[in-house]
């Protein structure tokens, strides 16, 4: 038997013993009876080649530990896991190593699976999905066909960021200073027809069902943002001397007097029509700078840049003609692409006006200094503005609105930020569309019996120009389609984006297993909504924006029963590890550097090099990796520490000194329980002993409280560790005492409570300890209300707001008796020395202030 802690023997114990037990198995509808459920999900990773470093764990292990501790609750848990398969970067890993994106996916998913088997999380194995296979991206195309059936889903000419060199089409947030960000390969704008998803429909209620749901509010904020709901009015300006004329949308039609310009989009149809040719080659030469920068990069400049067209618009409340310009800081895919310039109310435009000398005119009253100063933007009077004068802003809003409509120069309207959502990728590894172009010119959707439209084997998945995707290279047996009522069409060559899985998986694991729908009608209605969701807050946008937004879409089908799909959301922090850099941004691994003289220094050279904490990365030599940590310190030491280090939401640096001494935590463990020479228990615990009124107890029930408590919270689990390490520190300094005697009770509760948190350990002990079933479904243990206060407490007695004395009283000391004490304590009797007292205030158990 084994006689010390031994992590390595006794975790692939337990884990052999868990799977050949299924021990985390989810209960099936049969065993729900009137028990309550938790489900509680990961955002399941992208499995790269790279593998797992200590980092990645930090958000697995706090929902592991909770997963854990709700079983034991009595709960009905569901905890599964997946993988996010498709996407670009698996197919360019592939063409690096020469292998089927499909071969180097399953890996790289093998690699994972065995990573996190090994660090004993508690996931039903047997829920496992991959978004790749064929029986899952089958209901991601069923899916997409009830958005096409609903109209949702549909074909448009749109501009794009297109990247020659990979072949495909980029997101905004993939592109800075017209390069793609991980590779630098340049990126073209470019005018395509892509797919597109009407996201923009929900917009209203993807904004106001916020409100219910248990987010962080700075999350929540963040996608109020990306929404971006505005409430203006849209204006019509008339070209002179021309029949052409544009709309702009602003949200201060009541500044209308103070525009002094215009600006049109570069993309603006109406640039080429109305620019002179004086201007000409000057506005051709920007708008081609201008359309190969992404609309993010556009908008975050600083500098602002902008050509005179040569035309001039007629401001519609003044009637007089004011300068059109084109520049790239007005988006052609927000509002209608053109905007008024009112620099005395707006800081861009006023930076604009600044630099290219346009009049800057005040109409709204109420800043502290002149608007040839700085731009006002706050509310106000208006002035300047013919009927509008005297009118406080709000009102001036509503005049305005209602003299553009009475004048049918405009009209109230909604905007959103949001644009509706490109859809479609020029790549080989990702969902086909389940779509056919037949020869009128028309789209269908293929019948739910030819489902899943199978990804194609191809020789060639490199890109080969703009207009032909890797899936137009499919043999024609593949391409050709023949529909049931004899129409001849093309399939779909693009494919679908590496959100569109990820859109849904939390569906699928309620029921992954059923080859009649994606999803049981009961099974749905019972595990929805997942209960918390934690992942980082790089996914805070746009993979939980699109998630809500096929829910939605899904619920208004009658297919799902609640109206947002996670109820509760945490994001966690990042644990990063410091670098070591040259000046020439060289990189050091931290085996080849040392200290010297509070600096650090190349081993080899002495070479001074910088230090910064940094996300952990190959590239960096900072990654620490997770089955090393394993092999030499056991998952239960490094899943303590994940925890131990800080709050689950705070980032933190990585620090070998600290799972040091978690591991030098647990053998103290080990050491209380087990005896050194035989490995039998220790003959101090005491099975016959009653726990009631030993010294012990009191502890015990704190340390339950607290551990519950800090479990509850997600984010201070850290200090679930800390109260345990404590608990254990007290039992030792009791079992110092040869002749102490410990009631095994305590043990098995303690062993209980280390459970989620070091579960091989635990186990281990608790068949030790003479138990047949396995910790993991043991009963959570309760603490009693009364033994979790302190027997007696000191509390501060202050005379007008300045301490006089502390008195030491019983826990649970009624108001009345602490101000009868009080009163009667000499050094307050002496200070108040015969003065009427005017007021007593009585905090409980905190505190007596006496007023006189």
């Amino acid at each position: 038997m084994i006689q010390i802690y031994e992590p390595q023997n006794i975790e692939a114990k337990w884990q052999k013993v868990w799977t050949e037990t299924g021990a985390f198995r989810t209960p099936t509808a049969n065993e729900w009876h009137d028990r309550p459920k938790y489900y509680v999900l990961d955002m399941f990773p992208y499995p790269s080649g790279e593998g797992l470093h200590v980092g990645h764990p930090k958000g697995y292990t706090a929902t592991d530990i909770i997963a854990r501790m709700r079983r034991m609750q009595g709960y009905n848990v569901l905890h599964p896991m997946g993988w996010d398969a498709f996407g670009l970067p698996a197919e360019r890993a592939a063409d690096r190593y020469n292998m089927h994106p499909a071969a180097i996916t399953k890996r790289n998913i093998d690699t994972f699976r065995r990573s996190l088997q090994r660090m004993g999380f508690s996931y039903d194995w047997a829920r496992e999905i991959n978004t790749s296979a064929p029986d899952y991206y089958q209901w991601t195309q069923w899916i997409f066909k009830k958005l096409f059936k609903k109209g949702l889903a549909y074909m448009a000419d749109v501009p794009v960021n297109w990247c020659p060199a990979l072949g495909t089409v980029l997101s905004n947030e993939e592109v800075q200073d017209g390069k793609y960000v991980e590779t630098g390969d340049p990126v073209e704008r470019r005018l395509m027809r892509q797919w597109m998803l009407k996201i923009t429909a929900y917009a209203d209620r993807l904004l106001s069902d916020l409100d219910e749901l248990d987010w962080p509010e700075s999350l929540k904020e963040m996608q109020r943002n990306w929404i971006g709901k505005s409430v203006g009015a849209t204006i019509r300006f008339h070209i002179q001397n021309s029949e052409a004329r544009f709309e702009v949308f602003t949200t201060r039609p009541d500044t209308l007097f103070g525009a002094t310009y215009c600006v049109l989009a570069p993309e603006h149809p109406l640039v080429k029509q109305i620019t002179t040719p004086a201007q000409q080659a000057a506005v051709e030469a920007y708008v081609q700078q201008s359309i190969n920068r992404s609309d993010l990069d556009r908008t975050a400049q600083q500098e602002k840049t902008g050509v005179f067209t040569g035309a001039y618009a007629i401001n519609p409340a003044t009637e007089q003609p004011i300068p059109i310009w084109v520049a790239d800081y007005v988006l052609v895919s927000y509002g209608e692409g053109a905007i008024m310039g009112v620099p005395g109310h707006d800081e861009r435009d006023y930076e604009f006006a600044q630099k290219f000398g346009l009049p800057i005119i005040t109409v709204v009253d109420g800043g502290q200094s002149s608007v040839a100063e700085a731009a006002y933007t706050d509310e106000g009077m208006a002035v300047n503005s013919a009927f509008l004068n005297g009118l406080h802003t709000v009102e001036a809003k509503e005049r305005m609105t209602q003299w553009l409509e009475e004048t049918g120069k405009g009209r109230q309207q909604i905007q959103y930020r949001l644009r509706d959502w490109l859809f479609s990728r020029q790549r080989y590894w990702g969902e086909p569309f389940p779509i056919v172009h037949l020869e009128d010119g028309s789209t269908v959707a293929v019948p739910d019996a030819e489902l899943p439209v199978l990804l194609p084997d191809i020789d060639d998945r490199t890109p080969q120009s703009f207009d032909k995707p890797p899936l137009s290279r499919a043999d024609a047996e593949w391409l050709m389609v023949t529909l049931p009522d004899g129409r001849v069409g093309l399939r779909e060559t693009n494919t679908m984006p590496q959100w569109a899985g990820s859109c849904w998986y939390y569906l699928r694991f309620v029921d992954p297993h059923n080859t009649q729908a994606p999803w049981g009608a009961a099974e749905e209605a019972y595990w929805m909504p997942v209960d918390l969701y934690v992942g980082g807050a790089e996914h805070a946008v746009l993979h939980l924006l699109y998630a809500r937004f096929w829910h939605k879409v899904l619920y208004d089908c009658g297919l799902v029963t609640t109206k947002e799909p996670f109820q509760q959301l945490f994001n966690q922090g990042m644990i990063g590890a410091y670098s070591y850099r040259n000046r020439a941004g060289k990189y050091f691994h931290r085996d080849n550097v040392i200290a010297q003289d509070d600096a650090w220094v190349v081993r080899a050279t002495g070479e001074p090099v910088a230090t910064q904490l940094e996300k952990m990365s190959k590239s960096k030599l900072n990654v620490y990796n997770l089955d090393d940590i394993i092999a030499e310190y056991g998952a239960d030491s490094l899943r303590l520490y994940e925890l131990f280090i800080g709050p689950i939401s705070a980032s933190t640096p990585w620090n070998m000194d600290g799972i040091d001494g978690v591991q030098r935590f647990l053998h103290k463990v080990w050491r209380l329980i087990i005896d050194a020479d035989t490995g039998a228990v220790n003959s101090q615990i005491n099975a016959g002993l009653s726990m009631q009124g030993t010294e012990l107890e009191r502890p015990l029930h704190k340390t339950i409280k607290g551990v519950t408590e800090s479990i509850e919270s997600i984010d201070k689990m850290n200090t679930a560790v800390s109260r345990m390490m404590e608990f254990i520190n007290t039992a030792s300094q009791y079992a110092a005492d040869a002749n102490a005697q410990i009631p095994s009770g305590i043990i098995k509760a303690f062993v209980r409570l280390l459970a989620p948190f070091a579960p091989h350990l635990a186990e281990e002990l608790w068949a030790r300890l003479g138990e047949q079933q396995l910790v993991s479904l043991a009963a959570w243990p309760q603490y009693d209300e009364e033994l979790v206060q302190d027997e007696m407490i000191q509390v501060p007695i202050q005379i007008n707001g300045r301490l006089r004395d502390v008195m030491t009283v019983a826990a649970g000391t009624d108001n009345k008796t602490l101000e009868s004490l009080a009163l009667s304590n000499q050094k307050v009797v002496r200070h108040l020395n015969g003065d009427a007292v005017k007021r007593v205030i009585v905090v409980p158990g905190k505190l007596v202030n006496i007023i006189h």
